[in-house]
């Protein structure tokens, strides 16, 4: 079995970590497939209720592994989830980005694919592929304008330069902003926060949040009930209910 993804469960929260290091977690092919198989056990363990994808060797991810394209022609995709098996068909339950060192290109766009990030004070992001000739294709350009302010996402994306974590996070990218090192644990302790919630319930308004920002004002209330009316006769919210009356926690069964 490979090493290059590396998976770890802990608290009900599964760790994938891109394990090139040499290579600065460049994706290259088998690590796109690696990593498109470590999505699809994410939401399809009934024992994990969320995820946290960071990268080894003090780095979350460089992008594409440009010589291995050279070398091969194969892009880092993997079928129809798009550049390292994420970015254009995120996992359905919560993905938390815990980032040290650089998220640049195609690992930037990774992040952009995560419902949260967490970052290390040091950590930087870009996407430099107009420095090459190239265009962020993987959600650089239709994401980050949605994250962080219009002028400066065309300002990142036009002149590829890097930018700090601690600019991204005043400019609203970053929900944790911690110190050197510290990345990983604080997106466990955010992902706790999370697991703690019913799971039926986290995942719906996982897909509320993300399918209502093209929804007219006018349509929104219409589109949203059917998305949840299962959730108000789920077992989850009678256990909800239940265990507060009962002052206890929660059991959740996630239906």
């Amino acid at each position: 079995m490979s090493d290059l993804v590396l998976v770890e469960i802990v608290d009900r929260i599964q760790i994938i970590t891109v394990n090139r290091p040499q290579a600065r977690n460049a994706i290259n092919y088998e690590t796109a497939q690696l990593l498109s198989a470590a999505f699809d056990d994410l939401d399809n363990n009934p024992d994990v209720v969320a995820g946290i994808l960071t990268g080894a060797g003090n780095t979350f991810s460089s992008g594409m592994d440009l010589k291995a394209f050279a070398q091969t022609g194969q892009r880092p995709y993997a079928a129809d989830k798009g550049f390292a098996g994420l970015c254009e068909k995120p996992p359905r339950k919560p993905l938390i980005a815990a980032i040290e060192g650089y998220a640049l290109a195609g690992g930037c766009e990774m992040a952009l694919s995560c419902d949260l990030i967490v970052a290390a004070r040091n950590a930087t992001f870009g996407v430099p592929e107009v420095k090459r000739g190239l265009v962020p294709g993987s959600g650089g350009m239709i994401r980050l304008p949605r994250r962080i302010p219009y002028h400066k996402a065309m300002e990142a994306v036009l002149t590829g330069d890097m930018i700090p974590a601690e600019r991204m996070d005043q400019w609203g990218l970053v929900n944790r902003l911690v110190e050197p090192g510290q990345a990983l644990e604080a997106a466990l302790e955010l992902a706790r926060a999370i697991a703690a919630n019913g799971p039926l319930a986290v995942q719906t308004a996982k897909q509320v949040i993300i399918e209502s920002l093209d929804w007219r004002q006018s349509d929104m209330f219409d589109l949203q009930r059917p998305r949840i009316a299962h959730i108000f006769t789920s077992a989850d919210a009678k256990e909800g209910a239940t265990a507060f009356a009962e002052k206890r926690a929660p059991v959740w069964r996630g239906e």
